[in-house]
């Protein structure tokens, strides 16, 4: 990507709420949004709680999707998704060509992490995915208000430039935020709580 427009395509995952431990089929919505301004298309699929199958069905998704060739970067909120489903950014983006960032409020702490993660039987599969997603940066959006970054497919000044594009109403990119609003609602009714 040499220039990145203000409208640029902007894939934004979250899913939604769930009974933790319970190996269920769990909502995860994808929103496309032109920068920070414009919805311009939603996405749906299903994964299963604490799986590993979020990957492959966000891959599938895209693929089949009338938007792929539109869409210049995907953005998730953090590596899991449903409990401890894990996303494989190396994968997707290998997979799509589509460059991917990862965003957390807080550091990930990667000790805390691997310990979760001792309680499955595929740990090791699990934990290679982790390290694999790369060295987090951090990003001051605003005065005392950072966000925490990985990715792949840019270079670090696109994606703080991507990250600020479409961070228009709060700290988090527009997709991720209406992405978390659907996925509640669908759920619960209503959208609650933040992104």
């Amino acid at each position: 990507m040499r220039f990145i427009k203000d409208e640029i395509r902007i894939l934004g995952f979250d899913d939604a709420p769930f009974k933790p431990r319970s190996n269920e089929k769990i909502l995860v919505i994808g929103v496309i949004y032109r920068g920070g301004n414009f919805l311009d298309g939603i996405l749906k699929t299903e994964i299963t709680g604490d799986g590993m199958d979020a990957t492959e069905s966000i891959i599938k998704l895209i693929k089949n999707s009338r938007h792929k060739d539109e869409i210049r970067v995907i953005i998730f909120k953090g590596i899991t998704i449903g409990g401890f489903n894990l996303i494989d950014i190396k994968k997707i983006y290998n997979e799509t060509k589509i460059p991917v960032i990862v965003i957390t409020r807080k550091k990930p702490n990667l000790n805390k992490i691997k310990k979760a993660l001792k309680n499955f039987v595929d740990f090791e599969e699990r934990w290679l995915i982790v390290k694999s997603t790369g060295k987090i940066y951090k990003l001051e959006i605003k005065k005392n208000k950072s966000l925490y970054y990985q990715f792949i497919g840019l270079k670090k000044e696109e994606v703080e430039k991507i990250i600020k594009i479409s961070s228009t109403r709060s700290l988090i990119p527009e997709p991720l935020r209406v992405a978390h609003m659907i996925a509640s609602a669908m759920v619960k009714g209503e959208s609650r709580g933040r992104a």
